[in-house]
């Protein structure tokens, strides 16, 4: 680690120890490598997340906006967007990138050229899609095989998606589904602003408020939908936060509440393990996302750290 994750580490290293002693015990981690692993699976997620922060500071090329160029990045074309008052822009993009996911190869290949058009002299912008999504379906339609020939693909989260037009669970479903949650008058900042008013001003109440409403978009699950949100909220496009983990739905971070647990909630339902993570994340102070994060990370190798970068 470096200095600064160590500082860090010991941090929640001394938080996670008074949470064991003075609120539950966590049978998972009470062997020191596993400890020690989960405590650095929680520095990387912390760290992963304020990433976004970090380079929402940065003096970003132009190029990272532009789908026809090789340095073109989704996350960093939202931040130039925002930068420019283009917002329902950035919000575009930002569902583009959850969409289809980063590949560890190629990693925005089906972005670009989606967003892009293939290279054409138009771009498949939110100005476009919003006022044509089914113009969208037809273009699709016949590029689809194009844009499957290209290297990469959809990310690992996304890897079961579909970028057919037609069928009502591929991208163009997709697509026409998440035009029609915005709605055809109102802005991405309406959205989340009604939400935010309805919720009394409360980040949490209104993050699962759209969280809910978000099941109206096609093939937008649990993981997908948090995601989502979440960069929506690192992005400074949206006042919201997670009140929890939201573990109903979940699979990798489930199995890590119930490793980290023992055995005792394989009978508890996942409400009650979400309610115990909430206490946990109290005494941490990471924020839910990078407990999530830790949570589905460290199940997978929970006594020896790897990092998950994919």
């Amino acid at each position: 680690m470096r200095a600064r994750d160590r500082e860090l580490g010991a941090r929640l290293a001394k938080r996670l120890d008074a949470h064991r002693v003075g609120v539950r015990t966590l049978v998972g981690i009470a062997e020191p490598s596993a400890r020690d692993t989960f405590l650095e699976q929680l520095v990387e997620s912390v760290r992963r997340v304020d990433y976004v922060a970090a380079i929402r500071e940065l003096d970003l090329s132009p190029r990272r906006a532009d789908p026809a160029d090789e340095l073109f990045n989704p996350i960093k074309a939202a931040i130039l967007a925002q930068r420019r008052g283009a917002i329902d822009e950035a919000f575009w993009l930002t569902f583009l990138y959850v969409h289809f996911g980063r590949h560890r190869g190629t990693p925005w290949s089906y972005a670009r050229a989606v967003y892009g058009r293939l290279g054409g002299r138009k771009r498949w912008n939110w100005a476009a899609i919003s006022s044509d999504p089914e113009g969208f379906r037809d273009w699709l339609f016949q590029n689809e095989h194009e844009i499957r020939r290209l290297p990469g693909g959809f990310g690992n989260h996304r890897k079961y998606e579909s970028l057919a037009a037609r069928s009502a669970t591929g991208t163009g479903a997709v697509v026409a589904s998440y035009v029609s949650w915005i709605g055809p008058t109102r802005t991405h900042v309406d959205l989340v602003n009604s939400a935010l008013h309805d919720a009394g001003g409360k980040p949490t109440v209104a993050f699962n408020d759209l969280y809910e409403s978000m099941e109206a978009v096609v093939r937008f699950g649990r993981t997908a939908r948090f995601d989502y949100l979440c960069m929506l909220a690192k992005l400074g496009l949206a006042s919201i936060r997670p009140g929890s983990t939201y573990l109903q739905g979940a699979t990798g971070p489930l199995h890590g509440a119930r490793l980290l647990y023992g055995d005792l909630p394989k009978v508890l339902p996942t409400s009650t393990l979400d309610q115990w993570l909430i206490e946990l994340e109290a005494d941490l102070e990471v924020g839910m996302q990078a407990l999530e994060d830790a949570l589905c990370n460290w199940q997978k190798s929970p006594r020896a750290f790897i990092p998950f970068r994919g």
